[in-house]
């Protein structure tokens, strides 16, 4: 079995440089973007290129949401950045957002995701955002949202091998 590491933090704290920084000496990683492209987004567009900017040329992409063939497949590390972005393409892609009730869709997926994680024979470093420290949101939907970032959070971290918490650039392991 490969082994798992998930990155949490909060917004630009820098959990994925973290995450780069673990498998900075392996040269065959495949960086796993699941944030699209979000084409005429000058913004975003400006994200990626960062991205892009710090990692070795020698590496992989895969832009998808499709994490469970990758995790299930042997194959040089993946870098999956990011959990948070996963789940709200994945609550786009099964129509959630309009239906609340389609939750359940979602933790089949989010189910399917941890028995993946948990049983991947590659060395895998995740990047997720903590949301759940901010206040009660508005609307149902961003509460959804937030509850199921948690779960998701939640499910992957207790089948993890190493658990990392970034806050200001300063990343320490969680026991």
């Amino acid at each position: 079995m490969g082994e798992r590491t998930l990155v949490l933090g909060g917004a630009r704290s820098g959990k994925s440089i973290a995450a780069e920084r673990l498998l900075a000496d392996v040269p065959d990683v495949v960086y796993v973007a699941t944030g699209g492209d979000d084409s005429g987004n000058a913004e975003w567009a400006d994200r990626i290129a960062l991205h892009r900017s710090r990692r070795p040329e020698s590496w992989g992409l895969a832009e998808t949401i499709d994490l469970v063939p990758l995790l299930e497949s042997p194959g040089p590390p993946l870098l999956i950045d990011c959990l948070t972005l996963w789940l709200s393409r994945t609550m786009d892609a099964t129509d959630v957002w309009s239906d609340l009730t389609r939750a359940t869709v979602v933790d089949q997926h989010l189910a399917a995701l941890a028995d993946a994680w948990s049983a991947t024979p590659r060395r895998v470093v995740a990047v997720s955002n903590d949301v759940g420290s901010g206040i009660v949101p508005a609307d149902p939907g961003t509460r959804l949202f937030r509850d199921l970032m948690g779960r998701l959070n939640t499910t992957i971290s207790l089948v993890s091998d190493q658990v990392l918490w970034t806050i200001a650039g300063r990343t320490m392991p969680l026991t």
